[in-house]
């Protein structure tokens, strides 16, 4: 049996609310117990699940490194779903180790959003060593509305200048992709039926009539492209689309997208967003926003209503919320002072803790495993020296499903 480590939680925000005088008993990589039997611990302090970045390009544009190094934004087309941002992160990024210093050790990276669906959407461990040690799970898709993709006229590509042009060059592609779909399942059919005839009449064997079934079907197959296969995967719904969206007319085509298309996805961003019923709009339609990035300059004019007070506003709504760093946008790091604009509006420690913790792995789908204390979980835990939300908090001891990979 793996030796148990034990932690005192002087207070213990476990993802979903506050508790005092808790011992947290790991074994192996998980959680087995969280109790008030006092015990002998090996840490002791204010206790927090791992940080977890919602929407992030660490590793993609490096610290210590010119602008043109960056990897975040591929310029040969407007859609490129095949993209995989694991492939243009170096994990020597220095930012790595600042993230798990302060004790956000998932991210949820993304390509950027200069392109209509940029890539996919991966989630990583900001402790891995390498990129084989660093995946963790394809989350899905990254998708962009606005003024981004329509900013980027001098990239390559079939390109517009206006936002309805490269929205309708979107719905062009996926309706394409649909009807190419729906032509082949046509033709699969109607060889099907005709196979079916002769084999019904006799005129050949049942064996041959499963290898020519097998043949159509190939056939089919092998009719998509794998950027064909790829777009047919964001449509069926089985992962999500992070979809980059400030401004409020923008999130209302972001739902007649979702609508039209039945694409399962979340509002990244909405900084611009100054009207609480948009986000209910959002909350109506199920899709959660992962908000911010908070604290960064309003750089372009989408962003002319990002008001930090519009927080309070996303707080009365009925919309499900986590938060993001978009690193480098604001540090990977300055997720957790993120927070503090929620509080100015009255936001409770535990639902601010909750933001990056369980609500962020709720919307990653990763729940079941991460975001809270508690047994079954992974044991990834940081141990503070004082309130994780006082301003000179700093972790003691940093534990990544299991490992001690940092103590002060």
């Amino acid at each position: 049996m793996a030796k148990q480590k034990v932690i005192k939680a002087d207070v213990l925000f476990n993802g979903k609310g506050k508790a005092e005088s808790k011992y947290i008993v790991v074994e192996g990589n998980k959680i087995v117990d969280v109790s008030g039997k006092k015990m002998k611990a090996d840490f002791e302090g204010w206790v927090t699940p791992a940080f977890i970045d919602a929407h992030s390009h660490i590793g993609m544009d490096r610290e210590g490194e010119p602008w043109t190094e960056s990897e975040t934004n591929d310029i040969t087309n407007q859609i490129l779903p095949l993209n995989n941002p694991i492939d243009s992160i170096y994990f020597d990024d220095r930012a790595f180790k600042d993230a798990v210093d302060f004790g956000v050790l998932y991210s949820c990276v993304v390509p950027g959003s200069g392109n209509l669906i940029g890539g996919q959407a991966m989630i990583i461990k900001n402790f891995g060593k390498n990129r084989d040690d660093a995946f963790m799970k394809a989350y899905g898709f990254k998708m962009a509305l606005g003024f981004n993709p329509r900013s980027t006229t001098d990239w390559k590509g079939e390109r517009s200048n206006t936002r309805m042009g490269v929205y309708a060059l979107l719905e062009k592609k996926l309706d394409e992709v649909l009807i190419k779909q729906e032509k082949g399942e046509v033709a699969k059919d109607k060889k099907i039926i005709e196979l079916q005839a002769k084999y019904k009449k006799k005129k050949i064997s049942k064996k041959d009539f499963e290898i020519d079934k097998k043949i159509i079907e190939r056939e089919f197959e092998l009719g998509f492209t794998p950027e064909d296969k790829a777009l047919l995967t964001l449509l069926s719904g089985q992962y999500t689309s992070k979809v980059h969206v400030h401004k409020d007319d923008d999130v209302l085509y972001l739902i007649h997208l979702a609508k039209k298309y039945k694409i399962k996805c979340t509002a990244d961003h909405t900084g611009d967003v100054f009207h609480k019923d948009i986000f209910d709009e959002l909350a109506k339609n199920d899709i959660p926003v992962v908000y911010g990035p908070l604290g960064s300059v309003g750089y372009k004019v989408e962003l002319k209503h990002a008001y930090y007070q519009n927080t309070l506003l996303l707080m009365q709504s009925k919309a499900f919320f986590g938060l993001m760093t978009d690193h480098p946008v604001i540090h990977t790091i300055a997720l957790r002072d993120s927070l503090k604009f929620f509080m100015i509006q009255g936001m409770s420690e535990e639902d601010a803790i909750s933001l990056i913790t369980y609500k962020n792995a709720k919307i990653l789908h990763i729940d079941d495993i991460l975001g809270t204390v508690e047994p079954g979980k992974l044991a990834s835990l940081v141990v503070w020296d004082k309130n994780p939300l006082h301003l000179g908090a700093f972790p003691k001891m940093v534990m990544a499903e299991g490992t001690v990979i940092r103590k002060k």
